[in-house]
């Protein structure tokens, strides 16, 4: 591993925590994934010979232990104490990044927008049957995804599983970020065009109820999330 030869904090914490992908990779480890595939789709141009390599570092390092998975092949990932401190960290560095940096377009990939969506579904109010919606974006029409909205853990899927759809949303990548980010709202987007839900009006309706907020939206200037932050500390 690189090293800047300095005794600072900083500097010896940025030799682990500042090489590529290794604070998404932490990230996704906080949110719940578990095994290789779950970190990878979380983590999209990684490839796997990177993510392990990764992952073998910060198992040294002491912030992730894994084991063999209970069932089939592979293994199990859990970050340890020492990993599980580095959430303030990466809670900070999201913050910032939410007040000061620009989206631009090279960040709007549609399969980490619809897996961090999944992320934020409330699995309390899923119905006690599992729930299929399909997306169809307009600027990639030759990719498809499916959400598999069921407890205990969501999933985004990238081909045909042969389940029944029950929900078609038809809508693009920018729009996606922007509900993830509470830019706008499922009823504005619904109401403009952005968005399109087809399906029983029941299930579309109950379906836009079941997404939270980012944990960064409240961060991001001009966000209803933001706005509602700064009218209650008032």
């Amino acid at each position: 591993m690189p090293t800047y030869g300095q005794f600072c904090p900083i500097a010896r914490a940025s030799e682990l925590f500042a090489q590529r992908w290794t604070p998404v990779i932490l990230r996704n480890l906080m949110v719940g994934c578990r095994t290789f595939t779950e970190i990878r789709q979380g983590a999209p141009g990684i490839s796997t010979a990177l993510l392990a390599d990764r992952l073998h570092a910060l198992e040294r390092a002491g912030l992730v232990a894994s084991e063999p998975a209970q069932t089939g092949r592979g293994r199990w990932y859990r970050l340890t104490e020492m990993g599980l401190a580095m959430k303030p960290v990466c809670d900070a560095l999201g913050q910032w990044g939410a007040r000061w940096l620009e989206i631009q377009p090279h960040h709007l990939e549609p399969s980490y927008a619809l897996w961090a969506t999944t992320k934020l579904v409330d699995v309390d109010r899923l119905p006690d049957r599992t729930v299929v919606v399909r997306f169809d974006l307009r600027d990639r029409p030759a990719e498809h995804y499916w959400l598999i909205l069921r407890r205990p853990t969501p999933e985004l899927c990238t081909r045909g599983i042969g389940y029944t759809e029950d929900l078609v949303a038809r809508t693009d990548t920018a729009c996606l970020v922007d509900l993830h980010l509470t830019r706008t709202s499922y009823p504005d987007a619904m109401r403009c065009g952005r968005l399109q839900l087809e399906g029983p009006p029941s299930l579309a309706h109950d379906f836009t109820t079941w997404i939270r907020h980012s944990p960064f939206a409240a961060h991001i200037p001009g966000t209803s999330a933001h706005r509602a932050t700064l009218t209650g500390s008032r």
